[in-house]
Formats: C-alpha cells, structure tokens, sequence
C-alpha cells in the first residue's frame, strides 16, 4: 500500500518531536498513525515504519506484536471490548462477552462479516470501582450487563453512537487512532467532553475529606522540580545527612506519613 500524503506528513510531525538520535522513540505513534489509514498494521506499514525510522521490520514487528492496542490483521470500525478480569467476570463481565460472541456470530479478536465490529474480551481496562466494564473504541461503559451490552452493539449497527458513561462521544477506530498518534481531536467543543469523574472515583478522596486525612505539610502549589535541581538537592542532602529530596518526611511519631491507622468507623453510603 502506498500511504497517503497526509499520513507521510504526519510522519514528519511525529518525528520531529523527539531529539535528534532519537527518533527510534516515534515508533509507537507511527504504529497508531498508519493503522489510522489502514485500521490495522499491515506488513506494508510495519515498512513504512521501518522506513521513515531507518530501522528494520523485524524491530518494528516486535513491538507492533507486544502491544494488543496495534491490530494485525483488518479490525471493524467498532472495536468492542468487555472486560472478563476477575473482578468485572464475576460481576457479570463473562456473560455479556458471551452474550455479545453469542449475539454477533464472533470470537476474541473476530470481526463481524460486514466488517463493522470487532469483539474482543480483556485481561483488564483499569476501571474496576465500574465493574462490569466494556469499551468501544476505548471509551467507556460502565456497570454493563447482558442486556445494555446488547443494545450497546444493536445502536452501533443501527448506525447511532451512543454516549458513553465517562468522556466524549464515540468516533470510529480510525479517527481514535488518529488521536493515539498524537494529533487533536477536531470534531468540536460540542462533541468533545472529557466530563466528571463518577462517584466510586471520587469515593477515597470523600472519605479523606470527611475524616480530615491529608498529607502532612502537602501544599499544592509546590513547584515541581526539574531532574537537574532535584539531582542538586539529593547531593545536597548527601553531604549534609538528610534524606534525599524525593524520600517523605517521617510524621512526629518517627512513622513515615501516611502509615497511621485507618479510622475504624464505616462511612456511610
């Protein structure tokens, strides 16, 4: 496949991100940006990767091979993934794998036959306070069962784009890895909206608030050093015998902060 215009100077874009000697580091993007034309990485864009990094295939195919995110072979316009961990399985992330497979006629890492949807099932999407979980196209839906992971799929086939519980509205894997590769999304303050975190996110920190837990002497204004001022101050602290710039300061009782007991009272929902 010869690659677009567009995409070769993308390339360039990717690229020209990183230090000179370098560039090796662009491949991970590079790998999301020619799936964004092919929905998928070919043997001809693990080339063109090869090509425009001065590396070859074989070091290219190594990652494109580790990382489950890079498709081999051609992947629908609605990549479904349900979560089937331990913790979303049990809360009902294996049945409606199962319903989904059952329902579109596909196993793990199968597309439909019209080439729209993609089924895959998860080791795990880092969303367990949602569980059960599914994504399309890494968007998130949460505390799904058998049946609204159904007319989840039903929507996408019908043509809609349902909203997903937590961040903007759906876009085809294409235009997703598009903004993998590092590139804006350009669809408009109306479509995109990162929104609120939900509730089991923001359980601990409500917690915290209503036992007044905290950090000793935390102060969210603290500029964050630079790697050269905090190697100036950990040398500092050698030669005087304090501890390093980055260690926590220990609490009055010679505990380090944060090691106390928790309170035993429950709080309630």
């Amino acid at each position: 496949m010869v690659f677009s215009e567009l995409t070769r100077e993308r390339a360039r874009q990717i690229i020209a991100r990183y230090p000179e000697g370098r560039s090796r580091s662009a491949l991970l993007p590079l790998l999301h940006l020619v799936q964004s034309e092919e929905g998928y990485v070919s043997p001809d864009g693990v080339a063109f990767c090869a090509e425009v990094l001065g590396i070859t295939k074989a070091q290219v195919g190594a990652v494109a091979t580790f990382y489950t995110m890079y498709k081999r072979k051609p992947t629908g316009d609605w990549l479904v993934s349900v979560c089937t961990n331990t913790m979303c399985g049990v809360l009902g992330g294996d049945q409606a794998y199962q319903a989904l497979s059952d329902y579109l006629g596909v196993g793990h890492d199968e597309t439909t036959a019209d080439g729209k949807i993609t089924l895959e099932h998860a080791e795990c999407l880092a969303a367990c306070d949602y569980a059960p979980v599914m994504t399309v196209n890494y968007e998130f839906f949460d505390q799904v069962n058998d049946d609204t992971a159904l007319k989840l799929v039903k929507q996408l086939q019908a043509g809609e784009r349902p909203q997903p519980s937590r961040g903007t509205r759906l876009c085809t894997l294409k235009e997703m890895a598009v903004q993998l590769a590092g590139f804006a999304d350009d669809r408009g303050d109306d479509v995109i909206a990162d929104g609120p975190a939900g509730a089991p996110t923001l359980a601990g920190n409500r917690l915290a608030e209503r036992f007044g837990i905290s950090v000793p002497g935390f102060d969210p204004e603290t500029p964050i050093a630079s790697k050269d001022d905090a190697a100036k101050q950990n040398d500092a602290a050698k030669k005087s015998d304090a501890p390093p710039a980055s260690a926590p300061k220990p609490a009055s009782d010679g505990k380090p902060a944060g090691d106390g007991p928790m309170p035993q009272k429950e709080a309630k929902a």
